[in-house]
């Protein structure tokens, strides 16, 4: 198939944009290259040393013979948007192109005004796009578990089936978001539900979990290849942070009790799971939700998990609560459904202590790039 992977320099869309091509897509990366921009508007890196993109497709290409295409530009410039679309016609549209960080959405107004911008029309742009230019391009759309929050009941896939005085009917899961990146991702939802009543598009939008791991098979074939490890308080995870706090032998900081739980998958399963979709797209019309998860922690877990990781590699780790900069539930029920991908051929990678000492002796190995004041967090939802 003919793929475009927005944002295919990131985290997911790197390893997403190499896998696919392995398989034998022909793949074109769409990127404006801002993550990179701002390492260096907060004074931070990536642990892992990574090469530019050109670099990164061209050993791609020396090592396996495969090509693939680059755009270099913004998805809110519907100029050059319209341009890819008409030179490389997609089948599908793989939507990574947007700010991902909950704490950077919360710095300040500046940076809640541009999260919403970039995310929320940047979206409206592409669903623009297949409309005028591919109106059968499938839409493969990451959304986020976020949008649904922490309910006390279970989350389903997208839907729920509601029965009020005396009449049902099946309506979109209520949404709970935690922070403004989290609502621009509702928003995405709604837009796209409403593009493919009235335009007919066929849209898969995958309620990812929090990601974790580092490398896939393709990502390892090279250094250049290298896929990215972000650790600040800004874009690490909170495993991400545990790990690398642990390396430098750093208190694990866990946010208020610890209690809070999320859904996680890892990067293995990412690009597995966007290719479940693209090898079998929804319908004409249909807008689906899939949620892209494989198991669920809390954040207590994981920084035991973590210490436990680390003891066996010598390291002695300590955990402490401080306080939370967030405005969040720390005890809550917690219970989804996550059933669609694996019917369709998902074959989970699981958090195992061998994954967590991958990514730790990864982070010993380049600990002299940590910069240890960015392993705190510095943003507050308050």
């Amino acid at each position: 198939m003919r793929i475009i992977v927005a944002g295919g320099d990131g985290f997911c869309g790197w390893p997403t944009a190499l896998y696919l091509s392995e398989k034998g897509h022909e793949v074109t990366i769409l990127d404006n290259m801002v993550r990179r921009k701002i390492d260096n508007e907060l004074h931070s890196n990536s642990v892992t040393p990574i090469a530019s993109l050109e670099e990164r497709v061209e050993k791609w290409k020396e090592l396996t013979g495969k090509e693939i295409k680059i755009y270099e530009g913004d998805l809110n410039h519907y100029d050059f948007l319209s341009l890819v679309f008409k030179n490389e016609r997609p089948e599908a549209f793989v939507h990574f192109a947007e700010q991902r960080s909950a704490p950077y959405s919360m710095i300040d107004r500046e940076h809640a005004v541009y999260t919403q911008q970039n995310n929320v029309l940047g979206n409206l742009n592409v669903l623009y796009a297949i409309k005028e230019f591919e109106p059968d391009c499938h839409l493969i759309k990451l959304g986020t578990m976020g949008e649904y929050g922490q309910p006390n009941i279970d989350i389903e896939e997208g839907y729920i089936e509601i029965e009020h005085k005396g009449r049902k009917d099946t309506l979109p899961f209520p949404k709970q978001p935690g922070s403004f990146y989290h609502l621009t991702k509702v928003h995405d939802t709604h837009n796209i539900m409403f593009a493919c009543k009235i335009w007919g598009i066929r849209a898969t939008d995958l309620n990812q979990g929090i990601v974790y791991g580092l490398n896939t098979e393709e990502t390892k074939k090279d250094p250049a290849l290298a896929n990215r490890l972000d650790y600040d308080g800004v874009f690490g995870t909170a495993l991400n942070r545990f790990l690398i706090q642990a390396a430098i032998g750093h208190d694990m900081t866990v946010y208020g009790s610890g209690g809070q739980t999320r859904a996680f998958l890892h990067i293995k399963d990412t690009v597995r799971c966007i290719e479940i979709a693209a090898e079998n797209p929804a319908d004409q019309g249909e807008f689906r939700v899939f949620n892209q998860f494989t198991e669920s922690f809390s954040v207590q877990d994981l920084a035991e998990k973590t210490r436990d990781a680390a003891k066996e590699l010598g390291i002695d780790a300590n955990v402490a609560n401080i306080e939370n900069p967030r405005v969040e539930n720390e005890d809550h029920y917690y219970n989804a459904v996550n059933t669609n991908l694996i019917d369709l051929g998902l074959e989970p990678h699981l958090l195992t202590q061998d994954v967590l000492k991958e990514i730790l002796q990864e982070a010993l190995e380049h600990k002299d790039r940590i910069i240890v004041d960015n392993v705190l967090p510095t943003v507050t939802w308050k």
